[in-house]
């Protein structure tokens, strides 16, 4: 044996060990933002606003180029990151209102990531908005998997960054700063200290800390801080918005609110980070950042002016690119590659199995995910998925199935199923503008049998892909 092999082995074997050893059961912070857009952040290409906190972590971790939200609003896609199902087969697949308060609930017996990392010693808790459920409803976030949830339980009252009241639990929060006209207490500012608190009082434990946080949606307001100010004074805003019938605030600065908001993202995202090292424990812990759909114009949002789909066709509610391809950056301080891009293609039902195989975890799921630990681990034995599905059921209802390069969209489904489809190749044509359905019949052809297989007929939603 040559001393140079000699050497290799011993610095192998050193990694292997140490990798084993920082890889058993690490902490988990899954940051979910709120139609944020795959153009809003800096790393992925934006020039307005900054977002060094997020940029840092994908220059210490991985960024994936190729990664799809659920659906492209908040409660089916929320459905389809827990339950590891895309919307042809997850329970909630549609915004279904509840009143008073809340939205159509989970079922009993859906198992969650909450589900799985709690059944594995994780002590699990879930911060921000969670529209899965009404408040004691066997959907609620504590009959999911949850061992504490602080937050708006209604995605619905999550409209209003001042509102009357969060849940602590099944505690109603009464927030009497917020009374009225009065504004004193930024509900997003409360839920991000819960979640520092709960990072904290588990520190010296195995944490799963899901945080779907509201920012950048509609309404477009921040507080009148030092970011505020900065982005006031930077931000042209020709046209306030005047208020909508979802009861969001007017506001003379929207351009500047709306960058604001992203910009207090990140420097939540930062204070995270910021946490963890003050822990001594950042190096056991994983933290993801993604959105949940596309970009906004709700609320006076503008996202032409700050190219918020980036190169992509879409925004929020539709199934174009725009709609539903959102940032991912996962960071793992020495166990996933720093700097690294990845253009594996993936979505919010492989969460699921990509932590089950993070956590070295033998349970038996059902799932439509495909696990990319080996992407993480920089490993050239990854799976890839023969499609991705979606269906949406507004307007009108649509369908999209991307297989490969190719990508097949059905607009008017619920109306008139027979309706010719739209096909696009992705690789030669990011922005969807070019139909080719008429050169390509048998791809066409294929996607019309994916439809058929990958729905399942819910009680709750009407759509028949027979």
């Amino acid at each position: 044996m040559t001393k140079k092999l000699y050497y290799l082995l011993i610095i192998t074997g050193t990694a292997n060990t140490l990798t084993a050893q920082q890889t058993n059961h690490p902490n988990i912070i899954y940051i979910l933002a709120d139609d944020l857009g795959y153009g809003d952040i800096g790393c992925y290409g934006q020039q307005i606003i900054k977002t060094p906190n997020i940029d840092k972590l994908a220059l210490e971790g991985m960024l994936f180029t190729q990664h799809y939200s659920g659906s492209s609003v908040s409660a089916p896609s929320r459905s389809c990151l827990l339950t590891g199902l895309h919307t042809g087969h997850t329970p909630i697949r549609g915004n279904e209102e509840i009143n008073p308060e809340g939205q159509l609930p989970l079922p009993k017996g859906t198992f969650t990531i909450a589900h799985m990392l709690k059944n594995a010693g994780y002590i699990t808790g879930a911060f921000g908005k969670w529209g899965l459920g009404f408040p004691g409803s066997e959907g609620d976030p504590l009959n999911m998997g949850f061992d504490e949830f602080y937050g708006y339980n209604c995605q619905r009252l999550a409209h209003h960054y001042y509102p009357p009241h969060l849940y602590h639990n099944h505690e109603k929060i009464i927030l009497e700063g917020n009374s009225g006209i009065k504004r004193s207490k930024y509900a997003q500012d409360l839920i991000h200290q819960q979640a520092l608190a709960f990072i904290r009082r588990n520190s010296e434990k195995r944490f799963f800390a899901y945080l779907p946080y509201l920012l950048p949606h509609a309404e477009l307001i921040a507080p009148d801080d030092s970011i505020s100010k900065q982005y006031r004074s930077l931000i042209p805003d020709p046209k306030p918005y005047l208020g909508s019938n979802h009861d969001y605030s007017s506001t003379s600065t929207p351009r500047a609110d709306f960058a604001s908001m992203v910009a207090r993202l990140d420097a939540y995202v930062g204070q995270i980070i910021a946490e963890l090292k003050r822990l001594k424990i950042e190096k056991n812990t994983i933290v993801i950042f993604t959105s949940d759909n596309g970009p906004h114009h709700e609320g006076g949002g503008d996202p032409d002016f700050f190219n918020s789909n980036g190169p992509l066709r879409g925004l929020k509610r539709d199934l174009y690119e725009g709609g539903i391809r959102v940032p991912l950056i996962i960071s793992w301080p020495s166990i996933v590659a720093k700097g690294k891009k990845s253009n594996h293609i993936s979505a919010f039902w492989d969460m699921l199995p990509t932590l089950k195989d993070l956590c070295g975890l033998q349970e038996k799921i059902k799932t439509d995910g495909i696990s990319f630990y080996p992407t993480l681990m920089s490993s050239n034995k990854q799976k890839k998925h023969q499609y991705l599905y979606w269906e949406f059921h507004e307007e009108g209802g649509k369908i999209a199935v991307r297989m490969g390069n190719w990508k097949g969209i059905k607009l008017n489904y619920g109306k008139n199923p027979k309706r010719e489809m739209l096909l696009f190749n992705l690789y030669e044509d990011i922005n969807e503008s070019k139909n080719v359905a008429e050169q390509h019949p048998s791809i066409v052809h294929q996607i019309e049998r994916i439809i058929i297989k990958a729905h399942t007929k819910s009680n709750l939603f009407s759509f028949d892909t027979k």
